[in-house]
């Protein structure tokens, strides 16, 4: 058995949580960069032979094709190349790291994720520049799921789903990280997330670093910048 085919960009924040789970395990897998800056992902080889949805990340598992992060991480649990201490099996403590992810999808992802195309990537693309409202909406409904994470998932714990790291810290920590290259620096307000992403940084080290070296460049912050 060949090892799996790993599509991704690392400008893509799942793509690089993917690609430091998969460093973290051991796993080995073949490279294949796809730059999304160029379309390399809209073309219809692409579709036909790769993913329909057009999308990354996505493997290709000796024929096996799939797409979506969360659907590739629990495959890869279920074939047991995801380590427990990461994803666990145990469904107690599976059901806490599952319940992350769900809300993770609609509520932080979508919120940090908005926050970045209308502050970067739209001006980038388009040459246009967005409203100070529209701007301050996005922060708004970005900030609403951070005071989250903040005042309830790291209420009373050092990670997410407890005491250790698991996948939903490696998932949130890079959908948070994109937010420096549209200037917000999460460090500012939220106390709680600036030691919990230093803990995820040093438990994922150095596998994190390079996952994260492009966002590091654009946003002109490097993981030891001060405030």
């Amino acid at each position: 058995m060949s090892p799996i085919k790993y599509y991704y960009d690392l400008m893509s924040q799942p793509s690089r949580a993917l690609f430091i789970i998969f460093r973290l395990s051991g796993m080995p897998f073949e490279d294949r960069v796809v730059a999304l800056r160029n379309g390399e992902h809209l073309t219809d080889d692409f579709k036909r032979d790769i993913n329909r949805f057009q999308r990354v990340p996505c493997i290709n598992d000796n024929g096996n094709k799939l797409a979506e992060s969360v659907a590739i991480l629990r495959y890869l649990s279920a074939k047991g190349k995801i380590p427990e201490h990461l994803y666990p099996k145990y469904f107690v403590d599976q059901s806490r790291v599952d319940e992350f992810l769900e809300w993770h999808h609609m509520s932080l992802r979508l919120t940090c994720a908005m926050y970045f195309r209308t502050v970067w990537l739209e001006p980038l693309l388009t040459g246009r520049t967005p409203t100070e409202a529209k701007i301050e909406m996005m922060r708004m409904h970005m900030e609403r799921n951070l005071d989250v994470v903040e005042e309830v998932w790291l209420e009373s714990s050092d990670f997410l789903t407890g005491s250790t790291l698991r996948v939903a810290d490696i998932f949130a920590a890079c959908e948070i990280e994109q937010t420096r290259m549209a200037d917000y620096d999460v460090r500012i307000k939220y106390p709680k997330i600036r030691a919990w992403l230093k803990r995820v940084r040093q438990s994922c080290n150095p596998h994190y670093d390079v996952a994260h070296e492009f966002v590091y460049k654009i946003s002109g912050t490097g993981p030891q910048a001060k405030l």
